[in-house]
């Protein structure tokens, strides 16, 4: 659990706190955004959706470290073959990053992004086809 102090003027304590799973939450939706990133740890993202279903758990493959100040996210992922890993990391970092920050207040001090598959969109399309028969 993170927790954020601040004293007003007035002397009142005042104390805001996230869960971890919070943090891995905005975590793994902003990431599911990334153009690029099909999946997080297996978890299949829709093209067709928002890329972020009801039955989809954002935050499989997230760990987080977080601090009263600043926080550490370490993801693994599956890209689309044929896109830059490094451009999906840099953005990636960044859209964590800036969202941590905008809706928490903590700082991103570390970012760890594993590539655990490539898929083609043959690859993709067959595992929307699969999903969608499984529903």
């Amino acid at each position: 659990m993170t927790t954020t102090n601040q004293t007003t003027k007035n002397a009142v304590d005042q104390q805001l706190t996230f869960d971890d799973q919070v943090i891995e939450k905005i975590a793994g939706i902003t990431v599911s955004r990334v153009p690029g990133i099909v999946s997080l740890d297996g978890n299949m993202f829709s093209e067709f959706a928002d890329k972020v279903t009801s039955g989809t758990s954002v935050t499989k493959g997230i760990k987080v470290d977080a601090g009263e100040k600043q926080a550490a996210v370490k993801m693994d992922a599956t890209i689309e073959y044929g896109k830059s890993a490094p451009e999906i990391f840099k953005a990636a970092c960044q859209e964590v990053a800036t969202a941590l920050e905008q809706m928490t207040g903590l700082k991103l001090v570390k970012f760890e992004l594993h590539i655990n598959d490539v898929k083609t969109r043959e690859e993709l399309a067959n595992d929307n086809k699969k999903e969608k028969e499984v529903a």
